[in-house]
């Protein structure tokens, strides 16, 4: 009868507001766990099977779904649920089959094979493994020295790399031979083991995969297509490039396979930190040691740059830490233009003084008083008011 049916919704254990892709993601659960082929002879299985595929039959369709939302199981007669019994492949006019739901699901519809053939590894296209391949791209790590980076310069490389035979031409058989279909996969590139509901697919180990065998390997490389060369390489280096930075030489990577061409070199540039330059982008910063007397009354010091030396005007009264801007004498970048360069000033005391020296520097600081040393005077303020602050504090306590 009706009322011994469960609800189709109980069945699939989802709620009564549940979409569409809620009632597919809990059928394709259910129905894997309960599928006969899955577990032959269990009776048990089999009625759950049906009973999820009857209330998925009736949850997907939006027309019987209203029906029986309104009305319950007896929107569709009595002892029918979506459809009369029979096997478990199908139920109804309609019929459910797990493989073309499971399709449905997976994207896999029209692809061909069992949906269980490409779910557990089989089936699907294949991409051909006796077409030409393409070689290996290759890396390699190379440190110059921070001139080269900033300006540019040319290197020689030497690398180790997989070549393709010249004599077989990638193919791996001697000329004037060729390859066979492999007799342990028939060509098929893969051994199946197992039976029933799950097979196992592994590449066949004879042929690696492409269901061909050499007949007789290359004498040079021993069929495998490839041999091991030195090869030296002019590198190019731009300017402006800098730590990170990769050079692409096409076709300079490991050689391609039956015809295919050779992969690419990405050679990827580490930077030596240089003594006194620094590197901010394009900019350039670098500490410049200033004369105490130029700081103090203004004068020109040279200035080492990457492009050459240069002046640069300090003014009077000019502070420990000061920075100024080169404008233009910075790294240079066909893409993005020329940078500049940041003198940070470096007030420099005398070291090693004489006598005379001594009394002259002793004659001049005389003559000074506390209005030519503002921030000493500025200094001593905000003591002087931290120190009143502290001594009123103290008076309240």
């Amino acid at each position: 009868m009706a009322s011994q049916k469960r609800d189709y919704y109980e069945v699939l254990g989802i709620a009564k507001g549940a979409s569409a892709e809620d009632i597919k993601k809990a059928y394709r659960k259910m129905a894997i766990q309960y599928h006969p082929d899955k577990n032959p002879g269990d009776k048990a299985s089999e009625e759950k099977f049906k009973e999820v595929s009857e209330a998925y039959e009736v949850l997907s369709d939006t027309a019987k779904r209203q029906q029986y939302d309104q009305f319950g199981h007896a929107a569709f007669g009595a002892g029918r649920g979506g459809g009369g019994g029979g096997s478990y492949g199908g139920f109804g006019g309609g019929g459910i089959d797990l493989e073309e739901a499971l399709r449905t699901f997976m994207g896999a519809s029209g692809g061909g094979g069992s949906i269980f053939e490409n779910f557990f590894g089989g089936g699907g296209r294949a991409q051909n493994p006796n077409a030409p391949q393409e070689g290996a791209d290759l890396r390699f790590d190379l440190e110059i020295d921070f001139e080269e980076a900033v300006l540019g310069s040319s290197r020689e490389i030497r690398i180790n790399v997989n070549e393709t035979c010249d004599r077989c031409k990638g193919g791996g058989a001697e000329p004037g031979s060729g390859r066979k279909t492999c007799s342990d996969c028939r060509g098929a590139g893969q051994v199946v083991s197992g039976g029933g509901f799950i097979q196992f697919r592994q590449t066949c180990p004879t042929c690696r995969g492409t269901g061909q065998v050499i007949e007789k390997p290359c004498t040079v490389c021993r069929g495998q297509g490839l041999v091991r060369n030195k090869r030296t390489i002019d590198v190019k280096i731009p300017g402006g490039v800098e730590t990170g930075s990769r050079l692409r030489i096409a076709g300079k990577g490991e050689g391609g396979l039956r015809g295919g061409p050779s992969g690419d070199l990405y050679i990827v540039l580490h930077v030596r930190e240089h003594e006194f330059f620094k590197r901010n982008d394009l900019d350039i910063v670098c500490e410049v040691p200033v004369p105490f007397h130029i700081a103090a009354l203004g004068g020109e010091v040279h200035v080492p740059t990457i492009h050459g030396r240069a002046e640069l005007k300090i003014p009077a009264g000019t502070e420990n830490g000061k920075v100024f801007r080169m404008k233009g004498k910075g790294i240079t970048s066909p893409r993005y233009g020329t940078g500049d360069q940041h003198i940070v000033v470096q007030i420099e005391i005398p070291q090693g003084l004489g006598g005379k020296e001594k009394k002259k520097m002793q004659e001049a600081a005389e003559m000074l008083d506390e209005k030519n040393f503002p921030l000493t005077q500025k200094m001593n303020k905000a003591a002087e008011k931290f120190y009143e602050h502290k001594r009123a504090l103290e008076k309240e306590q």
